[in-house]
């Protein structure tokens, strides 16, 4: 295989675990190029505020499935033999209600919901909860041993990942894709790029996707400890409000939310909905507090506001070659954004992915090209 030079932009979670397997799996040089990278806060650099975990939602049979398939094989191989990742192993508990049969969020959590989801063979110890075990009001439940990412410690790993296998980081801010051409760390024009640059592609010159639709999570961040992970089929709140509950890894709190609105970009956070998320999450998980105790007794660390790149018809993952005036060889893309709200939990099957397409893109330049 000929070393190519490859710059891709983004440094979230798609970005950074694209560049990582690029380094470890090709002889490649990789330049990443990105705005914001690990560290930063900003509404638009969506990966820092993710809960994240591994609670999928792909269909029976569809790539996306393989993608969280090979994702949680990563997952769990980190979990159990890397611990300065940052992740752990948490029971994920799964509520359904029978009056949310007909709400959109039942029909994004349709898998999910299934008393035998594909998943139940990669998970360990699946199973349906008892009657005995499930609160009032919800109809059935399943368990199952999964993964918390804490994302302040998750992130840097990934830089440090990528800076023991030579890739090399850039801050810069592209007005359009073909920038990022003349952005290799080797000063050479890069032969490649891979585009991940999450909501941003919506704006990205060359790119423009009006298919990424800003979709706003707002979550509560609290010192009290969940013993375990939850979510629930849907809420009386609203169609764009959902419940899930997660304790991050080594320190960095519980996540409680949350909303699912599509098209707010509103980046403070709805004091209102914030106490609706917390009364939700304390429902469905009394042991958050002391017996007796309501939202008074969360100790809050602070409150958050996310945007999920969520994208219409699905992520893009696919290749071309873009042509732009004065352009006479075209520039080589490949796509990997638009994961919405599963981006870590997908994120190593659409590397490996995009990693693929990449292999058949380079296939069809010609030798002189990649002297």
């Amino acid at each position: 295989m000929t070393s190519a030079n490859i710059v891709v932009i983004g440094a979230g979670v798609a970005g950074l675990t694209t560049a990582l397997l690029l380094a470890r799996n090709t002889p490649h040089k990789i330049t990443v190029v990105a705005k914001h990278m690990p560290g930063d806060y900003d509404i638009e650099y969506t990966s820092p505020w993710a809960g994240a975990n591994f609670v999928p939602m792909s269909q029976s049979g569809s790539v996306a499935a393989e993608w969280d398939r090979v994702t949680f094989k990563e997952l769990w191989r980190l979990v159990t033999t890397v611990p300065e990742a940052g992740i752990h192993i948490q029971d994920a508990i799964v509520y359904n209600r029978l009056e949310d049969a007909n709400k959109v969020s039942a029909d994004w959590f349709n898998e999910l919901l299934k008393p035998d989801p594909w998943f139940k063979d990669i998970v360990p110890e699946f199973r349906q909860l008892r009657p005995d075990e499930l609160p009032e009001g919800v109809t059935s439940g399943t368990l199952w041993k999964s993964v918390c990412v804490n994302t302040a410690i998750y992130l840097p790993y990934l830089v440090s990942q990528c800076l023991k296998l030579g890739v090399v980081f850039r801050r810069a801010v592209l007005k359009h894709i073909s920038e990022a051409r003349s952005l290799h760390h080797t000063n050479s024009p890069a032969d490649l790029v891979v585009n991940c640059a999450g909501l941003l592609a919506s704006k990205l010159g060359g790119v423009e996707d009006k298919n990424i639709i800003p979709t706003r999570g707002q979550i509560v961040v609290v010192r009290n400890v969940a013993p375990a992970m939850y979510t629930i089929s849907g809420t009386d709140d609203g169609e764009d409000e959902v419940m899930y509950i997660m304790t991050r890894a080594a320190g960095g709190g519980t996540v409680l939310g949350g909303s699912y609105q599509k098209g707010n970009t509103e980046s403070q956070p709805d004091s209102n909905l914030a106490v609706r998320i917390m009364k939700r999450c304390i429902k469905y998980c009394p042991q958050l507090v002391k017996p007796g105790q309501g939202i008074e007794g969360l100790d809050v660390i602070r409150h958050a506001v996310g945007l999920r790149p969520l994208r219409i018809g699905g992520p893009r993952l696919e290749r071309e070659v873009l042509n732009f005036e004065g352009d006479k060889e075209g520039l080589r893309v490949v796509h990997n954004y638009g994961a919405g709200g599963f981006g870590y939990q997908s994120s190593y099957g659409m590397a490996e992915h995009t990693i693929r397409l990449v292999e058949e893109s380079l296939a069809d330049l010609k030798p002189k090209a990649r002297l």
